[in-house]
């Protein structure tokens, strides 16, 4: 809740508050040029940028790796991008400093370790969900005799059969 209320309420004012200090110095018009300005040097960069971290995922995809450094990076150029075509000075340091690759990567970093460990976390309240019904389930699996798999395997429509090799 607080992080909705820091994006939606105060970096406005500061961005508001920002463009009116700068358009006093250079003038309106000359603020307004340097905004669309880093708007078009934005996207552009976003493109170049999101097709060089494309190319890399292919890459690590064909050689049988999962990217997801690649993929949390494509998430971080992504709101890089959104925060470049918002108008004003502040988002715009915020997006180039996404674009940037030694900048993105340690934003990527971070966030990748973010989501390992909330996928951790999911892993291990699903699992502690499964075994919740029956917490010996997994022991007794473990520990059957082989007569009690192989019944277990004959009653789950296996059909037994005798069969003649004829050369």
């Amino acid at each position: 809740m607080k992080f909705l209320f820091l994006l939606f309420i105060i970096i406005p004012i500061i961005e508001i508050t920002v463009l009116i200090n700068v358009g006093d110095a250079i003038g309106a018009w000359n603020t307004v040029g340097l905004v669309l300005l880093s708007a078009f040097i934005g996207v552009n960069m976003l493109r170049y940028q999101g097709l060089s971290t494309l190319a890399r995922a292919q890459q690590r995809a064909q050689n049988g790796e999962i990217p997801g450094q690649e993929m949390v990076e494509g998430i971080v150029l992504a709101v890089g991008g959104a925060l470049l075509v918002t108008p004003g000075f502040v988002t715009d340091v915020i997006g180039f400093s996404c674009l940037l690759p030694f900048t993105r990567k340690a934003f990527a970093k971070a966030l990748f370790s973010r989501f390992s460990v909330i996928a951790m976390q999911q892993q291990h309240q699903s699992s502690a969900q499964f075994y919740a019904n029956d917490p010996f389930q997994h022991q007794s699996q473990t520990h059957q005799t082989h007569e009690q798999q192989d019944r277990n395997i004959r009653s789950n429509d296996v059909i037994d059969g005798e069969f003649e090799r004829k050369d």
